[in-house]
């Protein structure tokens, strides 16, 4: 199950709107929205990680190699490595 925290992460790092996640979305949006996302309390502080560490999440959340996520992939990961499920 999907976590409210995880949807709202997904979509804030959704930059353009698609349902999907690119590698590149998720270093961009993490560079640009991460510290306000984390003063919102919608990503942990010690989340925030610099272009290998946003990188290395999404190759850990991209289950099936298509080189985007669903919010499920993106879920799966984040609640977890969050602690929100």
């Amino acid at each position: 199950m999907t976590s409210d925290k995880a949807r709202k992460l997904f979509e804030a790092l959704d930059l353009d709107n698609d349902g999907t996640l690119t590698r590149e979305e998720v270093i961009i949006a993490l560079r640009t929205k991460g510290p306000s996302l984390a003063a919102a309390g919608d990503l942990p502080f010690w989340g925030l990680g610099d272009t290998d560490a946003s990188s290395a999440l999404f190759d850990s959340a991209d289950q099936n190699g298509d080189a985007v996520l669903t919010l499920e992939e993106f879920a799966a990961v984040v609640d977890r490595r969050f602690g929100w499920t």
